[in-house]
This record gives C-alpha cells, structure tokens and sequence, in this order.
C-alpha cells in the first residue's frame, strides 16, 4: 500500500526522498509528494499520477534543506488528488500516513468545535490537524505526538515533521510496517527494507504500538505502554533490498526468469544432503494435530489450495482453507489439536495477520509461510517458514507463489513422515521429484515465445475461461487472476467438472478456454470436458506435456507444452504458463504491468 520515507540527513534531502519513493513505487500507488525543513521553514510538494509528476515539479519548485518526509499514496479515503495527497499539514506540522484511521469522523467533530476546519477528504488530515491542535495548545512535538497518537484507532504507520525541529522525526506503528534506518550521523525512516536500500544496511523494526523519537543521534523506542524499550539492529543483505530489472523490461518477467534459481535456494534450505526435510525450530509435531486451517489471501490463498490437496491425499491431514477477510470476521471455532498456517508474501498482509491474531488468541500453534522474515506475521508464528524468493517488486506474484508451493510442499511431506502415511521408499521419491523441480521451472521457461504468440490472440478477447481439475484447479484460479490483474481482461476459473453446470453456456467462438491438463490421473476427464467446449465452438487453449498433446491435441486452437513432471508437484511447473500468458497478453494490450491499476503490493489496510 502507501510508502513512507523520513530522512535526517547531511545532504539535501529531496533527492534522497524521491529516490527512496522510487523504490517504493512496486507497492502500487496514484500521489506522491515530500515535505522538507528549509532553514526550520516547512514546504511541501506534491502531485498526482506517477513520481515522474513529482520530480518535474521539484524542478520547478524546488525544496531545500537536510529534513524531510515523503509519501505515495494509495487512495483510501478520498480521490487521487493534490489535495488529497500526503503529506498533510497543520500550521506547523507535517504527516505522512499509511492505514485507515477509523475514529477520524469523531476527531474530525472534536476539530470542528474547536474552530478547526478540515479541506480534504482523507481521514490522514485529521491527524496532522489534532497534531497541531496540541501544539497550539503549549504541548511541545514530542508530547503533541505522542498525545495524538494515542487518540487513534485503527491501523497506521505514522512520520511526523515539525516546523524548527530540524533534528527531529516521530515515527509510530500500529497494524502498518515501519523501519528506522541508521546512517552515520543520519537517520532515515521507511516502510521496509527495501525503502532505505539505497540509504542505509542497518535496520530496526518498529514492533507493534511502537513510538520511536528518532534524532541523528540515534533512535528512542517507546512501546504500547510508553515504556522506553530496545529493538534490535539488523543488517540487510544487499541484495535483499535491490531493486533493478537486470536488463529485463519488467520487474514481473525478471521474477519469473529468476524461479528456477530461487526455487534451487529453497530447496537447499529445507532438504538436507541426507534426504530429510529441515524445518525451523521448534518445529511441530503433525502427528498430534487432527485438522490444520490455511489462511490466505489473493494468489496466496490459491497456494494453499493446491496445499490441501498436498496434506490430505500424502499426510491424510484434513484441511480447512478460509480466505483471511472472512476467517477474521467469521471468527470459527478452532478446536483443541488444531494448527493454523497463515501465508502470505509481505508477511504484513492486514487481514490474514488479523485472522492470525484471532487464531492465536485461541490457542492455536501457529505456523507462516512468508517470504520477509521480520514481518509482523512472522515475529507473530511460532514458526515461520522462510520462502527465500527475495525481493518481489511486481504487483501480480510470480516467484513468491512458486516458492510458497514448494515449501507448503515439503512441509506437507514432513507432515506424511510424521503421522506415518508414506513409508521411506515413497518419501524419498517425492524428495527426488522435488529436487528436479528447478530444472523442469528453467526447461519450462522455452515457452515464452510460444506464450508470447499466443497471448496476441488472447489480448483480443473480453472474457476468457480457465479450467482445472484436482490440483489443476488452483492453478486455474491463479490464472485467471493473474490474467484480470495485469491486462484487465475479465476471466474465470472453473474446477473442470463445474463446466455443465452452469458456466458453459459462456461457451461460444469469442471466449477462449485455457484448459490447464498435464497427463495424470484426471486428464481423460478433464479431456471430456475439453470437448464440450469444442462441440459449442469454443476455441481450446490446451496446456499439458508431450503425452497429453498426442492424445487430445487434436482439433484445438492452440497447445503449449510443458516438461513431464511427477503429478504431485505439476502445480508448481504449470504456473509458469499462468504467469507468461498474463505478462504477454497485458504487453500486448500496453497495460502497465508492474503497477497494474488499483492494486497495490503489500495490503496493509482492509
């Protein structure tokens, strides 16, 4: 969602923000803008649309001096406009805000009555304008900060900048990420890692409910209940927080050109040269848990489909799968030897880390598969498995899908070792098949060109259909929603035998029908259903390996193949052409790919 960077530097601070903003830009958002301290003095400038808007009016209206905040806006409250877009303002006090500040219309009431006025839409202004309230009434930054923090509810993270407070920023957390970067005799605050790369190696978390008064000193923490605490000091591998397309046009096809290898990273991680699955400690026992809930959402939820079919045909484990936005509010029973899996790439994700919080509070063991290992749903599991994808800066998920499914994978086998259900001769075939997995994923990559053929037909179309069966189906839903999010085109995914009932009679020579097959067990039924839609003129994209082509590629409109791979791990290969056709087709369609509209990253809001 929205971006924050503060900056107490020694150089002009300006530049340093808009470069920060730039690598924040993967989170998707429609305003920017900075304020900076020239001589004490606050100015601020902002613009909608790209950061490019931004810096061309910098050019022209430049900012000085050595302090600053800055901002890309998601919008939530209010339309992407000037007025709407951060930072925003009192007399002497700017905010840069990400979340939703739920009580703002009573504060906004508050204001009123004090003579306030508010002269924007967003619940943000609110913040900045109690802020200034406090300060007018004698409180200095510090308190005035702290005193307006403590009337909000809901979920934020905060940077305050005060007018003549040239060596002071106030950062605070509550449901948001936020970072406070250490320089030498400069500090810097950002939303992530990935935010500071270019700034700053050496990182602290801010915990939840934290208030940090960060000075060129250094950093003072208070937690929840204003007490002064200490938060560790990381440092950030280099290339956690790199962020260049290494001469690809997108960050997307980067990050899928990069699976092989990050899969190989993977599974050097979790499978030992012995042949064992290596899991974190304290790790779990499966044997005693009776029913495990997977919690997701968006392609992190279809993860943890094709995981359900994982853990009860191998570990014949029941599984229960709930997207986190209904999980939270539905608030389930969760019944003595239960375990609850959250998933989810930013490890920040609001609502499964809600959902996580709920399950906790009933006494669930709690386990996440998330791909940054400070995140909140980590530091939150008592076991959090790493997915080792690095940085994804693409909108639409690619890599980090891959690798949930391969460590959903292991876990599912060690989860079958645990509770008895396949012996050693059938683990380590599995464990085998896993290990070709990022060579199948680099001879898979070779139907770029096919997809990128076919994907000019596609780009025509309104409506197109996906269907699957068994752990196909997953797969299906997964492009169908890659295929909606980058090239906007309206498509469904339907488990193969739902077709007769109802979705066929979408059926005509308009709609394409990418039919995802590989020749297992299921494909002459998913073959029947393929021709249903050719007898209605349906124009069948089949999908499958050299043994299905043979069978039923004839009279379709087009077939890509893939490797032959072990049916049990297919989800994993198939997801590449679920990936390529959306990037090719939302190429061809000149949409913007890594920054799709109305989309944003990391979803730390609800």
């Amino acid at each position: 969602m929205c971006g924050i960077v503060g900056v107490l530097g020694n150089h002009q601070a300006a530049p340093l923000l808009v470069e920060a903003l730039g690598r924040l830009e993967y989170r998707g958002y429609d305003s920017a803008g900075i304020a900076t301290l020239d001589e004490g003095r606050l100015g601020r400038r902002r613009a909608v649309g790209k950061l490019v808007n931004l810096s061309d009016r910098l050019v022209h209206e430049p900012l000085r001096g050595h302090s600053g905040i800055g901002h890309t806006r998601w919008a939530t409250h209010g339309a992407p406009t000037e007025a709407n877009a951060h930072p925003h303002a009192g007399a002497r006090v700017a905010v840069v805000h990400n979340g939703i500040i739920e009580n703002y219309r009573a504060l906004r009431a508050e204001l009123s009555e004090a003579g306030i006025g508010t002269r924007t839409d967003t619940d943000t202004e609110t913040v900045a304008l109690l802020c200034q309230l406090h300060l007018d009434r004698g409180l200095p930054p510090r308190e005035a900060a702290a005193a307006t923090i403590a009337r909000l509810d809901g979920a934020y993270a905060l940077c305050f900048l005060f007018e003549d407070e040239t060596d002071l920023l106030i950062a605070a957390r509550k449901g948001s990420p936020l970072a406070i970067g250490h320089g030498e005799g400069e500090m810097f605050v950002g939303s992530d890692a990935i935010a500071l790369g270019n700034l700053t190696d050496r990182i602290t978390y801010l915990e939840e409910g934290d208030r940090a008064e960060v000075t060129r000193a250094g950093v003072v923490i208070f937690d929840a209940a204003n007490r002064e605490v200490s938060r560790p000091e990381k440092r950030i591998a280099k290339a956690a927080a790199q962020v260049d397309k290494a001469g690809h046009k997108h960050f997307m096809a980067k990050e899928i050109a990069e699976q092989p290898r990050v899969l190989a990273a993977a599974l050097g991680h979790y499978l030992t040269p012995e042949g064992a699955i290596a899991l974190p400690e304290p790790g779990i026992d499966f044997a005693s848990v009776e029913r495990l809930t997977l919690v997701a959402c968006g392609t992190a939820s279809y993860a943890c489909y094709v995981a359900k079919y994982w853990f009860e045909q191998v570990a014949r484990l029941p599984v229960e799968i709930d997207v986190a936005s209904e999980f939270r509010y539905r608030e389930p029973p969760i019944p003595a030897r239960s375990a609850a899996l959250f998933v989810s790439q930013s490890g920040e994700t609001a609502d499964t880390l809600a959902a996580l919080r709920y399950a906790k509070s009933q006494d669930a063991r709690i386990l996440s598969v998330v791909n940054v290992t400070e995140s909140s749903i980590a530091r939150d599991s008592d076991i959090a498995l790493p997915i080792l994808a690095g940085a994804e800066i693409g909108v639409a998920s690619t890599k980090a899908f891959t690798c949930q499914l391969l460590v959903l994978g292991a876990l599912a086998l060690e989860a079958a070792r645990q509770r008895g259900t396949i012996d050693d001769a059938a683990l380590a075939a599995h464990l085998q098949a896993l290990r070709q997995l990022p060579g199948l994923v680099d001879q898979g990559l070779s139907i770029e060109a096919e997809c990128q053929r076919v994907s000019r037909g596609l780009a025509e179309a309104r409506d197109i259909l996906f269907l699957g069966r068994g752990r196909m189906f997953p797969l299906a839903l997964e492009g169908a929603l890659k295929l909606k999010e980058i090239s906007y085109i309206h498509a469904e995914a339907y488990a193969s035998g739902e077709l007769k009932h109802g979705p066929i009679a979408l059926v005509d020579e308009h709609v394409p029908v990418i039919v995802m097959a590989p020749h297992d067990e299921l494909f002459d039924k998913t073959v029947s259903n393929m021709q249903e839609v050719m007898a209605r003129g349906g124009k069948v994209l089949l999908i499958t390996d050299a043994k299905g082509a043979r069978i039923a590629g004839d009279g379709v409109w087009e077939v890509i193949t893939l490797p032959e791979i072990a049916p049990l791990w297919a989800p994993i290969l198939y997801a590449l052409p679920a990936q390529l056709l959306a990037y090719h087709t939302a190429v061809a369609k000149g949409t913007d790919v890594d920054q799709p509209r109305n989309l944003a990253k990391s979803v730390t809001v609800e």
